[in-house]
Parts: C-alpha cells; structure tokens; sequence
C-alpha cells in the first residue's frame, strides 16, 4: 500500500494545479494579463501565459501535505534539500514571471537560473556520485559546478521545446512517471521508509501539476505556462535526477549488470530529455553561426519544422511523445529485462518513431509523382506548388481542390 501515499500526494497536486490554473486563467483574461502576438509567434489569439504560477502552487501544497504524513517523515527530517528546493523553484517562477510579462534579457535569466541552481547545491542538492571507473565520489567544488550545468542546461533545453499547446507538460509527465517507477524500484531493498525519498516525492508532485495543468493547455490551449512553467518543470527534474545519485552504494555493485544503476540516474535524464536537449544544441549551434546570442528567439525549433513538413499540432506533439517514451521506457528497460528484449524495443521504437515523423515527406513525393505523371508538361509549376514552406501549397494541389496538409495553429515558445 506504499503507492497509495504517493497516489494521495501526486493526485493532491494535479487538482490544486487544475483548480488554480482555471483560477488564473479568468482572472488574465479579465484584467489583460497576456502578451501581444510576436512576429515569430504562431498562436493566433493573444494567450495567457501564467500557468507555471498554478504549477508551483500545485507542487507547494503536495509538499505541505507530504510533510504532515509519517510515511515522509525521513525527507523531512533534514529540511534543508526541501527547503532550498522549494526556494529556488519559487526564485525560478518568479524571474519566468517577470520575463512572461516584461520580456527580460537573456543574460539576466541566465543570472537567475544560476542563482536557483546555486541554491540546491547550498542546501545540499548536488551531485555526489558519477558513474567512472565503478562509482567515484565526486568532489565538493566539481560537483557544485557540474550540478549549476546540468540545472541551467536542463531548465533552458525544457524551455526551448515549450513551443506546441500540451507539448512540456505531456513529455514531463511521461519522463517522471519513468523516472518515478526508476526512483521506486532502486529503493526497493532498502527498507520500508526508503521508499519515501526525496527523488520520488519530487517526481510524483511534478507529474501531478502536469497532470493538472494539461486540460487547459491542451490544443486549443487556454493557458500557457509560460517560462515560469517551463522554468519550473527544468529545474525539478533535474533535481529528481540529482538528489537520487545519493542512493547507489559503491560497494553493492560487483558486476556489470549491477553496475547499470548507477548510471540510470545520468543516463536517464538525458534519455528523458533527448528531444529538448537535441533541439537546444541545434538552436545554440545554429545561432552561434549566425552571429546571434544562444538564447536569442526565432522559429526553427524542431517543433517548427514538424509543423512545416506538414505534420498537425496534434501529430507534431504524439511524435515528441513517443520519441520521448521509446528513449526513456528503452533506458530503463536495460535494468529490469535482458538486454536483447530492451534493444528490441527499442529498435521496434525508432522504427515506428521514424516512420511516423518522416511520413510527411514520404506522402508528399508519392503526391508529387502522381501529379508529374498526369501532367508531365508542368514541372516547374507543380514543384512550386508542393513547396513545404510556401503557404499556396495549402491551397490547391490535386485537381479536386484538397489541401496537401491542413492548417495549424499553435504556440511559440515563451
């Protein structure tokens, strides 16, 4: 009945985040607390953006409860991670508000996710352990600085994928409920109260507020969260993952397959995060050449070229859903079933995974050559009109008037 705790605070959560979020949702729309469409924005509505305020609350209340139950009890009894936890959460929300609403410049943001990261390691959330040569101790000034990293990094690659309406929240909420069954099952053996850690009330508290914050952000979203949100969901996993590195004993592990768990809590994070730390290396790559600031905005996220090869927003999110769930269900598989099984999913996955993202394009040449062979005298017309990237080509292609691939409406990044 352990899971029933963790149910009770993970569902207290979403239905605090789901309330709050109707709540602030009414109260923008009726005092105008929503930006003004951008250039590069692809909503066509002006859209509230103050969700991540409801998900803080939602993930403030699970912890206020979860430290009134017995279970808990051993989280709480050196409140330090807790507390610098929760501050650096609200320090995050704080400064995503603040950008949300008046646009600050990227090197303040930075100041401030440096300043929250800064904060975990001060009350102890850091990185102790790495998975070199066995398990090595890591030391105090190496980890401080790898932990400030991986928070920024993770936080700013969450950020640039929140660009689709139910996008971030629906990818965190598959990545925790991963890393949960990962928190869990690694206590397993440890003792009855090592089932309530930190790393796990964390992960259940966040996927609840995602939970809860989904039915209004999803497409046609309401609300957005905003960077607050984005900001937010960065910053908690990367906590998760960091505070979880504590639990691996070095003298435990004496094969290779024992081996496996400590590099879980490195691996599966990134395995989790794939997508948005892909499309964040591309963006900085990509503005780098151009001569422009890593963090400064444009529309060419992958989220943006799904859209673009002429997947829907529906169908651009399931695919950032799945690639996430194949990289992230296939990580931890290598734990729990022989590794053939695991590579075989995960083969399986890529495959469909692949097919589904590159349909598109597949469809879009079996459509061309249908057209060159019934009118073979108008090349250079028709390749015009199958453009991916020139708005006529959503006007006419066949001969009967349908459109080569439907309109989309949908958020840009804040």
């Amino acid at each position: 009945m352990r899971i029933v705790f963790y149910v009770l605070v993970g569902g207290l959560s979403a239905v605090v985040t789901f309330a709050l979020s109707f709540i602030i949702l009414k109260l923008s729309l009726r005092f105008r607390l929503y930006p003004k469409i951008r250039e590069r924005d692809v909503h066509t509505r002006p859209t509230p953006r103050l969700g991540g305020v409801a998900m803080f609350l939602g993930v403030l209340v699970a912890f206020g409860v979860a430290s009134q139950l017995d279970r808990f009890h051993l989280v709480f009894v050196n409140p330090e991670p807790v507390l610098g936890l929760l501050a650096a959460a609200l320090l995050i929300v704080l400064i995503g508000v603040a950008d949300d609403i008046w646009d600050l410049d990227w090197l303040t943001k930075l100041a401030g996710q440096m300043i929250a990261a800064g904060l975990l390691v001060w009350q102890g959330i850091q990185l102790t352990t790495l998975p070199i040569g066995g398990v090595t101790i890591v030391p105090p000034v190496t980890g401080l600085v790898l932990t400030v990293i991986a928070v920024v990094l993770v936080m700013n690659a969450v950020n640039f994928i929140d660009g689709l309406d139910g996008l971030v929240a629906g990818v965190a909420l598959l990545a925790n409920g991963v890393f949960f069954i990962y928190t869990y099952i690694l206590s397993n053996g440890m003792g009855e109260s090592e089932y309530f850690n930190l790393a796990s009330l964390i992960t259940v508290a966040l996927a609840g507020a995602c939970l809860g914050f989904l039915p209004l952000n999803w497409h046609p979203a309401r609300l957005f969260m905003g960077d607050a949100g984005a900001l937010l969901v960065g910053l908690l996993m990367a906590a998760s993952a960091i505070s979880v590195t504590g639990q691996v004993d070095p003298a435990a592990l004496e094969s290779g397959r024992q081996l496996l768990p400590a590099f879980i809590p490195i691996l599966l994070p990134f395995a989790v995060l794939i997508v948005p730390l892909l499309d964040f290396a591309l963006a900085v790559v990509r503005r780098l050449r151009a001569g422009k600031s890593p963090f400064s905005a444009d529309r060419q996220h992958l989220h943006h070229r799904l859209l673009d090869m002429g997947h829907s927003h529906f169908h651009a999110v399931l695919i950032f859903y799945a690639w996430t769930a194949v990289v992230a269900i296939g990580t931890l598989l290598f734990m729990f079933v022989p590794w053939g099984w695991a590579l075989a999913f995960v083969a399986a996955g890529f495959t469909l995974s692949a097919w589904f993202t590159l349909a598109p394009l597949t469809k879009r040449k079996v459509l061309e050559a249908s057209v060159q062979l019934a009118r073979p005298g108008s090349d250079a017309s028709i390749d015009a009109r199958l453009d991916p990237l020139d708005e006529a080509a959503n006007e006419s292609i066949l001969d009967d008037g349908r459109p080569l691939r439907p309109r989309h409406h949908s958020k840009e990044p804040s």
